[in-house]
């Protein structure tokens, strides 16, 4: 099923102890992530994400004073989701190797799955603030040290022949990161035929035995 949509992140993104968004509110994240993706954060007006959400400019500043404050939950969303993709896929793996491949597999299905959402969630973080930026840092650092940890673990049983674990966590992150860029759900090839080759290229890359 096509997961293009902010809401579909939202349910897995919630700060502990966070209320629910409000109808409003889901409107106004799915309608910016639309606007996001087309035409980019400085090219997006409020009055456009009011437009594209059906509802007034004064019900958007009611619930998301700044432009940059939609932009952040959006992001925020999408990085908690993708950060809980990597961990379910490195718990499910008895071996570093499977471990590794499920990762590759789920984090490529769900930046194709999601692409709409993942190009807004990747490729928009210079326009969030400073504070912003730094709490989206640190879910990407545990992201970074999720696969860096599955890594050096295949580096001790001698599943992986890895120099540089931390670089090379990023190369296989990268791979799914940008399908977000060039991914369309009306291109040649599905989600689930591009995870299962990323699956192999990263498996590949740390020359798994």
């Amino acid at each position: 099923m096509q997961q293009s949509s902010a809401v579909q992140q939202r349910s897995a993104a919630q700060r502990p102890g966070a209320a629910e968004p409000t109808p409003a509110q889901q409107r106004i994240l799915d309608a910016a992530a639309r606007c996001f993706g087309e035409r980019g954060f400085h090219g997006t007006t409020t009055r456009d994400i009011a437009r594209q959400a059906q509802l007034s400019a004064a019900v958007l500043y009611v619930h998301y004073p700044t432009k940059e404050d939609v932009l952040y939950e959006i992001s925020r969303a999408g990085h908690v989701a993708a950060l809980e993709v990597l961990c379910a896929a490195a718990a499910r793996g008895t071996t570093a190797t499977e471990r590794l491949g499920g990762m590759a597999h789920d984090f490529a299905l769900w930046h194709a799955r999601s692409h709409a959402v993942a190009r807004v969630v990747n490729y928009e973080l210079g326009a969030l603030t400073p504070e912003h930026h730094e709490q989206i840092a640190v879910l990407r650092r545990q992201m970074e040290q999720a696969t860096r940890d599955v890594l050096e673990s295949g580096v001790l049983t001698g599943e992986f022949a890895v120099e540089n674990p931390a670089l090379t966590a990023l190369a296989v992150l990268s791979l799914a990161v940008d399908l977000g860029r060039w991914f369309r759900a009306s291109g040649a090839w599905q989600p689930e035929h591009v995870a299962a080759h990323y699956r192999e290229l990263a498996l590949r890359m740390v020359r798994s035995r």
